[in-house]
């Protein structure tokens, strides 16, 4: 269980820093990021463990990377402006 949850964390620091990279224009602070991609990792390890049991490995780390992905798409921006105007109240 040790190694779910150190490979966990660095599944999320990894899955963090490769969307701090390349959607920096798009996400705050790399100071709110990284952590966000580390906490939700491991939460998903968790709940995928708890779900499972001793399954292995693969499919805690699944579970991991899932939660982090999903976890750090709620930080993104939109791109741009928005098209169109919204209608007077």
């Amino acid at each position: 269980m040790l190694w779910e949850v150190f490979s966990a964390a660095i599944l999320g620091l990894m899955l963090a820093w490769a969307a701090a990279h390349r959607l920096s224009h798009r996400l705050p602070a790399r100071a709110l990021v990284l952590p966000t991609g580390v906490a939700g990792a491991l939460f998903g390890a968790f709940v995928t463990h708890s779900a499972l049991g001793a399954a292995g490995l693969l499919p805690v780390l699944l579970g991991a990377a899932a939660v982090s992905a999903a976890s750090l798409s709620l930080l993104l921006r939109p791109a741009g402006r928005l098209r169109g105007r919204s209608a007077p109240a």
